[in-house]
């Protein structure tokens, strides 16, 4: 959503146009305000005809934060008209800030936690024995498909750029969803004008990239766009690779020519709407499916009122997949798109894009560099200082022309009667530059909640107790909180649908609606474990606190605790054993119910045979 809000600028008549929208923020530089042309200037690749003009403005975004990240936003600035932008200093500060959120995004471990997985496992309820099977093989899966890494791979685009992609795919050979990350840039959704909210996921999407040309092979530069689409179930179709032309799709016909439906599927008699169930609602009919289509278009093909979103069909030439599927319109027979788009932070109302982490301290990071530049020039005439001589004979050369002198080590002039020398002395400016450097870096970590204790620049030394750092690291718990907070549900999606695509490759999942799965964050600040131990064990034995939450609060704290189920059977199977042999040597009931921490006059405890048959 924009607003194109105008105002009068002084006695000139006219109006200038004031756009607000998700990159606002970058409206200071003077190249987001150029129009990009064909080949010229810093996004001259992005001025294809394919590319819509309602995405031009977040292209143009993510290539300017990837300079700013990989210390070229002096090399963009050159390109773009500025003869300076050859000479700025960059110290990679942008790239230290995204790595440090990133960092505390991510915390000291990420696990999957399927809510009432982590009950009591002696006797579990269908509910339960489901939550902790479902959590198992999500771990499973996570483990298989080096979740943290992808998730590395996603998060920094998401910090980085705003916005982050995940994509599954059903692998039949794997037997199992394969996890990927792909390119914001390269993320086209379609929204309706009923999509308004973030919240909302778009019917159609695509992934588009150009293609150069190889001379080595003949290939011309094409685009290649991927695009997953829900709609109706119609039939079945069948792949045709022809000897000459492109491969593509067809309806499959019966005997007498009628329509062939997928096995499962059914068409009603009157309307001829075809449905089918899922195994995932097992109980309900849906019409709907989602359709895969991978294709290329030569450029020179693609005429003017040709863009993404509306691409010549019969200049299409479709991709086929490894298992000799051609990608047209494949019906992938599931009833959503499997891609997951992540936002680095809460959306505003009407928006879909988030914000990158240095997004408020742009021009803050531009004023350090510009500091930094200014600092070397000065550190330059201050080591090396200019010097000025009266009454010296200056040495010639051969030809006669005199040879200018040299500042060195162990140097001595001889001048004449009344010669004099002085020096220009830079110090104090340089002192004053560094000052200014240090001020900025102090707004630079106050204004991205990253905070100075957060960026590692303040000395342990000068932190008066824990209570006034964790008041310092306010600012940075409430970015992490709210950076968490935008993914959480993304996630749980994500989670979803690689239950839902297991369930559609009948590999052994249960059936019906599987309970959700979490991504649970660990702790984003070194915390105290030995605080963290003693509130554990004092809780559990004032009996205010169950043996499953002194498990989850040291987890929490960073001990090595994989399973909580499995670390409390564990501990209550050596508690039982260990009162077993006290019953055995001392025969004092009252001892073995204080041992396990049990009230005095309860129940019979149960022999130690029966504990063991039990486990």
């Amino acid at each position: 959503m924009a607003w194109g809000l105008v105002a009068w600028e002084g006695s000139i008549v006219g109006l200038r146009e004031l756009i607000i929208d998700g990159w606002s923020w970058l409206n200071y530089k003077p190249v987001m305000a150029t129009v990009p042309r064909r080949g010229i200037g810093p996004f001259g690749d992005l001025a294809s005809g394919w590319v819509p003009p309602e995405d031009l403005r977040r292209l143009q975004a993510y290539k300017l934060l990837a300079a700013y990240d990989h210390n070229q936003a002096g090399q963009l600035a050159y390109a773009a008209g500025d003869e300076s932008g050859q000479d700025r200093r960059e110290l990679g500060d942008p790239a230290k800030l995204n790595s440090a959120a990133l960092n505390y995004l991510l915390g000291a471990s990420q696990s999957i936690v399927v809510p009432g997985a982590e009950g009591d496992g002696g006797n579990p309820t269908p509910e339960a024995a489901l939550a902790r099977d479902v959590q198992d093989r999500l771990r499973a899966w996570a483990r298989k498909e080096l979740l943290p890494m992808r998730m590395q791979q996603g998060e920094r685009s998401a910090v980085r750029y705003g916005d982050g992609v995940f994509t599954l795919a059903w692998d039949a050979q794997a037997a199992r969803p394969v996890l990927r990350t792909m390119d914001p840039g390269f993320f086209f959704p379609e929204w309706t004008e009923d999509e308004v909210d973030s919240a909302q996921f778009p019917a159609r999407v695509h992934f588009a990239w150009e293609l150069p040309e190889d001379p080595v092979t003949g290939q011309k530069a094409r685009l290649r766009r991927i695009t997953y689409e829900l709609g109706p179930i119609g039939g079945a179709t069948v792949p045709v690779v022809p000897e000459k032309g492109g491969p593509y799709r067809e309806w499959a016909a019966g005997p007498d020519g009628e329509r062939v439906l997928l096995p499962g599927d059914r068409a009603d008699p009157v309307t001829g709407q075809v449905t089918r169930v899922y195994p995932w609602a097992p109980d309900r009919l849906s019409g709907v499916t989602c359709y895969l289509t991978d294709a290329e278009w030569l450029l020179e093909d693609l005429k003017a009122g040709h863009n993404l979103y509306a691409l010549p069909a019969d200049k299409a030439t479709y991709r086929v997949r490894r298992d000799g599927q051609v990608l047209q319109a494949l019906d992938l027979q599931i009833d959503f798109v499997p891609v997951v788009h992540l936002t680095n932070s809460i959306p505003d109302v009407g928006e879909h894009w988030g914000q990158p982490v240095i997004s408020r301290v742009m021009q803050v990071l531009d004023e350090v560099s510009a500091t930094d530049t200014d600092s070397s020039a000065a550190s330059g005439t201050t080591g090396t200082p200019i010097v000025a001589l009266s009454g010296v004979r200056l040495p010639k050369d051969r030809t006669g022309v005199p040879v200018p002198l040299r500042v060195e080590a162990g140097t001595v002039w001889s001048l004449n009667e009344g010669g004099s020398m002085s020096t220009l002395d830079t110090s104090p400016q340089l002192r004053e530059l560094r000052e200014r450097t240090d001020h900025l870096l102090d707004r630079l970590a106050g204004n991205s909640r990253l905070t100075a204790s957060g960026l590692g620049t303040v000395q342990p030394s000068e932190v008066p107790s824990g209570y006034a750092l964790a008041l310092a690291l306010g600012p940075l718990d409430a970015l992490v909180g709210e950076m968490r907070l935008a993914r959480a549900h993304k996630y749980e999606l994500l989670f979803k649908m690689v239950g839902r695509l297991f369930q559609a490759g009948q590999v052994g999942w249960p059936g019906g609606e599987l309970p959700a799965g979490q991504l649970i964050w660990g702790p984003h600040v070194p915390t105290d474990k030995a605080e963290a131990l003693e509130q554990a064990t004092k809780g559990y034995q004032a009996g205010v606190f169950s043996l499953e939450t002194c498990v989850r609060m040291l987890a929490d704290a960073g001990y090595p605790i994989e399973s909580i189920p499995e670390e409390v059977q564990r501990i209550q199977s050596r508690a039982f054993d260990a009162a077993a042999r006290l019953a055995d040597a001392t025969g004092d009931i009252a001892a073995v119910r204080a041992y396990l921490g049990l009230p005095a006059g309860g129940p019979a405890i149960p022999p130690a045979p029966l504990q063991k048959a039990d486990r």
